[in-house]
């Protein structure tokens, strides 16, 4: 069992994050995953991601690792070639296995723009080749808890009390906070973690209060080959799985005749 920091831990490195262009004309503000910070172990990608239709993130594969999509404004539709679908709204979470493989469409669901985090995790190597699995949270089932002027929603891991159902192969905490002025707040984290926050400190100072993220996860130390949507462990595994997809085999088999609808409706 990882033995938890008692001591504050200091901030090592601080950057800000710049927009850039992914999908079919969607803007991301990309964190990890860009040249300053190619992997934190053992997170490999954090977007957050704004976009309005036409635009979006039409069919794409994956294989490797999860990907966490936590809405925080507007709606996205989500389908995929096992006939998985529905619509994660503002406050919703969807946890995606990929595993072995997976080929979905990700386009917005409603009005005006669309905002979100997506933070992609990696897989050890004994879970990259698993069935794709998901877990999806509506806002309202969200863990929450409030304590002297803090409160926290508990996408993963456990905080001031309460935990999240949600299952982390990769044991990952995923932390959204809130604080009112004056308040502060002392999170535990085990001491081998890497850890990060997105937007802020966590001491409001200020007038107003002061939201967060608080990511920490257990990195796994093993060698990382990325490519585009695909990270294995070594080369001759990545080119094996450009093969399996370009194939539609070994997992990509319903990629041969599938299209979401989104694709059609906009031709990409």
């Amino acid at each position: 069992m990882s033995s938890v920091v008692r001591d504050p831990r200091p901030v090592v490195r601080k950057f800000l994050a710049r927009p850039q262009h992914e999908g079919v004309g969607a803007t991301v503000r990309r964190s990890i995953g860009r040249f300053e910070l190619k992997y934190f172990d053992p997170f490999l990608v954090l977007d957050e991601f704004s976009v309005s239709a036409p635009a979006g993130f039409p069919d794409h594969p994956h294989r490797g690792f999860e990907t966490v999509t936590y809405m925080l404004q507007g709606a996205v539709r989500h389908e995929d070639f096992e006939g998985h679908s529905g619509t994660i709204e503002a406050g919703d979470l969807q946890w995606m296995t990929a595993g072995r493989g997976i080929v979905h469409s990700e386009m917005p669901a409603s009005e005006g723009t669309q905002k979100g985090l997506q933070l992609w995790i990696n897989l050890s190597s004994k879970y990259k080749m698993i069935e794709p699995r998901y877990q999806e949270l509506n806002s309202r089932d969200i863990a929450e808890a409030s304590k002297d002027g803090v409160r926290v929603r508990v996408i993963a891991g456990e905080a001031l009390g309460i935990k999240s159902p949600i299952y982390t192969r990769t044991p990952t905490m995923f932390l959204d906070f809130t604080l009112k002025p004056g308040s502060q707040i002392r999170q535990p984290i085990p001491e081998s973690w890497n850890a990060f926050v997105r937007w802020g400190g966590a001491w409001n100072r200020s007038s107003k209060p002061l939201r967060f993220i608080l990511v920490g996860g257990e990195p796994l130390g093993e060698p990382v080959v990325q490519y585009g949507p695909f990270v294995m462990n070594s080369q001759e595994q990545i080119d094996q799985t450009i093969e399996d997809y370009e194939n539609c085999a070994n997992g990509f088999e319903k990629a041969r005749h599938w299209k979401s609808e989104s694709n059609v409706v906009f031709g990409y």
